[in-house]
Formats: structure tokens, sequence, C-alpha cells
């Protein structure tokens, strides 16, 4: 039987990038951790600390080149979960988009085709 929830969790699939971007607290410029995937719907972190689950950030990725004039890909995100990674020296940490500006999905999506690894 399949669990519906499990079902209607993911919808778009995770793209995973040829670089870890570093993306930071943009409210407190302090390093979060570096991107392992993304989607137009969320991104999950890895880090050396825990980061907390259900706070609200202004984050900022640093993009390996500009993407269509940009040089950083800004949004809002909320931690939703958090996990030791299968390294216990780290933590995987997956976030919400809960507010990108509309230029930045295409961004997104150029960084994907660009950097992604393609299956």
């Amino acid at each position: 039987m399949v669990d519906k929830k499990e079902e209607n969790k993911r919808k778009l699939q995770r793209r995973h990038l040829i670089y870890y971007l570093r993306v930071f607290d943009d409210t407190t410029n302090a390093l979060l951790g570096h991107l392992v995937d993304i989607t137009p719907e969320g991104v999950m972190l890895i880090s050396e600390n825990p980061i907390p689950t259900n706070v609200v950030y202004h984050l900022r990725m640093e993009l390996p080149q500009d993407i269509l004039g940009q040089g950083e890909l800004e949004f809002v995100g909320k931690s939703i979960w958090s996990k030791k990674d299968v390294n216990p020296r780290f933590y995987d940490t997956g976030f919400e988009m809960i507010e990108v500006a509309q230029q930045h999905f295409t961004v997104i999506e150029q960084l994907v085709e660009l950097f992604g690894f393609h299956d």
C-alpha cells in the first residue's frame, strides 16, 4: 500500500549539483552550510553544526558564475527537518522555499541545467 503522504511529499525531483554552493544567513552573514540539492520548492544543506528547525531564514547562495546577470540567489526559506548525515561529523537540513523572486525560479532552472548531474 502506498502512503499518500509520502507520495505527495516530493512533487519535483531533487537535483544534485556538481558544486556544494555556500549558503549564508543573509541577516547575520553567517555561513549556514553548503547546498546538496535543489528544487524550485526547496533545498537541502549539509553543515558542520545542527540548524534549528521551524525557523524562517533569509538565505543567500553564492552562484559558481553569473546566471542571467545574477551572482547570488536570495530567498526566504523555512527549515523543516534536520538529521545527522551519513558522515556523523555533519548534519543535513531541509528548507522549504517560502519566498522567492519570480526571476530566481529561472536562475534555479539554469543553475540545475548548467551544474546539475544529468541522469
